[in-house]
């Protein structure tokens, strides 16, 4: 066994001791946009771990990233399932999307979008007379 294998064994171990409380936590929220993206690391650790034949590493971060996916899916705010597959979500990301890579495109200075509908009724600034 490689004394490397020992050590992200070990740092795998306390990553899973420190995610412990958060899924024992009911009231816990993490964003999908936190767990997700350490969930994949997680797994894909694992695989080049295992394809450097150090198995107790693959082991720990299996397990790691298995415990990024628990929290993913009982920690988030609405839920694995609600969030990620919900079709106004996926509309709300690319419409996002295409607001961001228009204004990084634009010579103009940048004015914030984002301003309430009531803040716009209030002013009378939503319809052109």
């Amino acid at each position: 066994m490689m004394w490397q294998d020992l050590v992200f064994t070990f740092g795998s171990a306390l990553s899973i001791v420190f995610l412990a409380p958060t899924l024992r936590d009911a009231s816990a929220r993490v964003p999908l946009g936190t767990s997700l993206p350490s969930m994949g690391i997680g797994f894909v650790y694992a695989m080049t771990f295992f394809t450097l034949g150090m198995r107790f590493s693959a082991a720990g971060a299996f397990a790691a990233g298995s415990m990024w996916s628990l929290i993913a899916t009982f920690r988030s705010p609405q839920g694995v399932s609600m969030t990620l597959f919900a079709h106004d979500n996926l509309a709300l990301f690319v419409s996002d999307l295409s607001h961001w890579i228009d204004r990084r495109r634009s010579d103009r200075p940048h004015v914030e979008q984002y301003v309430g509908f009531d803040h716009i009724r209030a002013h009378g600034q939503g319809h052109e007379r």
